[in-house]
């Protein structure tokens, strides 16, 4: 898991994606929506990417992108950044994490 914690360290929102996964795309897009600049890790370009995709599998990502950490915290994948989303609290999180400002 040294892989992945070292990635999310310090930045405020960061998305573990595949460049070909059309959900990695709609969650990079909802999130960039509300003004956030996530840091993206495409795993499929990335020359760990095998290695953060085993890390990701052990912090129990199933499938293992979209992974989304908020606040250096694993929030989940797209089922759960939607579910958040449409209870109103992702944008709650993203100002949380200084991600977004109002």
């Amino acid at each position: 898991m040294a892989l992945v914690r070292a990635l999310v360290k310090e930045r405020p929102v960061v998305i573990f994606s595949k460049s070909s996964c059309c959900m990695c795309y709609t969650i990079k897009t909802l999130i960039s929506s509300f003004g956030a600049n996530p840091t993206v890790y495409e795993v499929d370009e990335h020359p760990q990417g095998k290695q953060i995709e085993k890390e990701l599998r052990g912090l129990g990502c199933k499938p293992s992108v979209p992974a989304v950490f908020i606040g250096e915290e694993l929030i989940g994948g797209a089922n759960e950044i939607m579910s958040l989303h449409l209870k109103g609290q992702l944008v709650q999180l993203l100002l949380n994490a200084n991600a977004i400002w109002l």
